[in-house]
């Protein structure tokens, strides 16, 4: 299998972006594929949830730079197939790292190469916000999944991440929506996901908003592996599959 790279990316926080790349990344182990999950966020929540400890041997900058053996940096993880790069506090000047390179938006792409000999799937849990980086992330992506909650705000950050990629000369068939912290109690959640149910690029499987993935940071687990029977566990193998089905995995 050729390695897919997987961005898991909102220019919006707290829309449950950590969440869907441990547990997507989670899951694509369960299955046997080689994994590898990537913590790009300065909050290391990722590396939180994977009980790894926030530290990069030699600096993300180092790394950046590949003055550093990348495979030295990859941790396992108590589930099989699951490794992981957690973050560390210098991934909080990333931006400046990957902007002083030359051609610094493929940099991530480049220093990826090397892994996608080693893995089937390398997921990268995303900062929130525009910025080099996430131009660097979006070139380095094979496919871009987006966490989205059913609010005209959402939709609108959804929209202008169509536009920088526009802008940036990407294809936009790339980017892959699915709504995640869904409250059908709400109309307008309700509402929403009745207008895009008809838009193809959108997953038609969604997350819904749920005690139980909150449990994550008290357990320090993705939610499939302490939990198989909530309906929300039950959202996240369906999602699994039908991205599994677009990407082509």
């Amino acid at each position: 299998m050729k390695c897919r790279t997987v961005g898991v990316y909102s220019t919006k926080g707290g829309v449950g972006k950590t969440t869907s790349a441990v547990n997507l990344a989670f899951l694509a182990a369960r299955e046997g594929y080689s994994t590898l999950l990537w913590d790009l966020d300065t909050q290391g929540s990722a590396t939180f949830y994977c009980q790894q400890r926030a530290k990069v041997k030699g600096g993300v900058k180092k790394l950046i730079h590949k003055k550093t053996d990348i495979s030295k940096v990859v941790k396992g993880t108590a589930y099989d197939n699951l490794s992981m790069i957690p973050s560390d506090t210098s991934v909080r000047k990333l931006d400046l790292f990957v902007n002083e390179m030359k051609n610094s938006k493929k940099a991530l792409k480049r220093v990826l190469k090397d892994l996608k000999q080693e893995f089937d799937l390398i997921f990268l849990d995303s900062p929130p916000g525009m910025s080099v980086l996430s131009e660097s992330i979006f070139y380095a992506a094979d496919v871009l999944m987006v966490p989205t909650i059913p609010s005209t705000l959402s939709i609108r950050t959804l929209e202008t991440l169509d536009e920088q990629y526009a802008s940036l000369e990407l294809e936009q068939n790339q980017i892959i929506p699915f709504f995640n912290l869904v409250d059908l109690r709400k109309k307008m959640h309700r509402e929403i996901l009745e207008i895009y149910a008809q838009d193809p690029r959108f997953l038609s499987s969604f997350i819904p908003n749920a005690s139980i993935v909150e449990q994550m940071g008290f357990r320090q687990a993705p939610l499939l592996s302490f939990n198989r029977a909530s309906k929300a566990s039950k959202r996240y193998l369906e999602l699994w599959a039908e991205f599994g089905r677009r990407a082509g995995i």
